[in-house]
């Protein structure tokens, strides 16, 4: 049970800081680093035992991969959704109950930026702590986490930017995104995260058999 503790305190931190930072009074442009921060130190704390996924865009990426069974894949997923909801709830608590206007993404262009930058997130995660070559580096968690902190910059204003179907259940439990349009983040970051295990398998064929 251990790495699915693990997987649940990495996702709810994450997402507990997403939304006390994007809730007024937030961060304001701060609240990429803090947001990219808080995955990077989850990574450290706990990727040692779990892996650090706190996503089930990159659990689904690992398990093409072939680092992981399709039942600790499932039951990852249920450990990260479950931490999002309980994180959304203790976020609403905590920021009093606001009433919110959600955010209405445009379709196309949302699908679009989630879906690369949540490529972009498997494929990092893939390549710094999957990998037999990078085996044993000491960056891999400031790696993913600035990821999401450029995505988070670069796109943030598009989507949301939230490249992570837990934090997506997140933001749509407190309120920052209508329950219509969970899809889009579902559908962009799930195909981001399969993407991502197909190239990497495909372009470095002896680290995918490792």
């Amino acid at each position: 049970m251990k790495e699915y503790l693990v997987e649940f305190i990495g996702t709810f931190f994450l997402v507990l800081t997403v939304g006390m930072v994007s809730i007024d009074p937030g961060a304001g442009a701060l609240a990429p680093l803090a947001i990219g921060t808080a995955l990077a130190v989850m990574v450290y704390a706990g990727g040692y035992i779990s892996g650090g996924h706190y996503n089930p865009a990159v659990t689904v990426s690992v398990w093409l991969r072939g680092k992981t069974g399709p039942r600790q894949a499932v039951q990852y997923v249920v450990a990260q959704a479950v931490a999002g909801v309980v994180a959304a709830l203790i976020v609403s608590y905590l920021k009093g109950s606001p009433v919110l206007t959600p955010a209405e993404p445009e379709v196309l262009p949302a699908l679009l930026a989630e879906f690369l930058f949540t490529f972009a997130l498997c494929y990092v995660v893939l390549n710094v702590a999957t990998a037999k070559q990078t085996e044993g580096n000491s960056y891999f968690g400031f790696a993913i986490g600035f990821t999401v902190l450029v995505g988070a910059y670069a796109v943030g204003s598009v989507s949301g930017g939230a490249f992570n179907p837990a934090v997506a259940l997140g933001i749509t439990v407190m309120g920052l995104s209508r329950a219509a349009n969970i899809w889009i983040f579902l559908v962009a970051e799930l195909l981001g995260g399969a993407l991502a295990a197909g190239v990497f398998r495909s372009v470095n064929p002896s680290a995918a058999d490792a």
